[in-house]
């Protein structure tokens, strides 16, 4: 990210606060670094695009990031189906009501 140049893109999945640390041992992945190092490539003209947790159980759970006033443009949740994570530990039970949606976060 710090080799980017004014006009480049830069698309950041880190690991989802909510459940993939759990997942991928993600434990020590800094957030608030992230947010510090996308608010010096707004800086510098350069366009950043973040998918983060955004709902749980078809909505019923908004994932509360604390999110950097002014870093963000704009924000769209993007549904991704069922929960990986509860794919795992129903075992072949219905997930109707574990639909997830990301959270697409834009500095432009």
């Amino acid at each position: 990210m710090v080799r980017a140049v004014r006009g480049d893109l830069i698309y950041c999945d880190p690991p989802c606060s909510f459940t993939q640390s759990i997942l991928y041992g993600a434990q020590s992945f800094d957030l608030i670094h992230l947010f510090e190092v996308i608010r010096d490539c707004k800086k510098r003209g350069v366009y950043v695009a973040l998918s983060i947790d955004g709902t749980k159980r078809s909505g019923d759970l908004v994932c509360n990031i604390p999110m950097p006033a002014g870093l963000f443009d704009r924000e769209v949740f993007i549904e991704c189906g069922r929960s990986m994570l509860k794919r795992f530990q129903m075992d072949g039970k219905s997930l109707e009501g574990e639909v997830v949606h990301d959270r697409l976060l834009l500095t432009y």
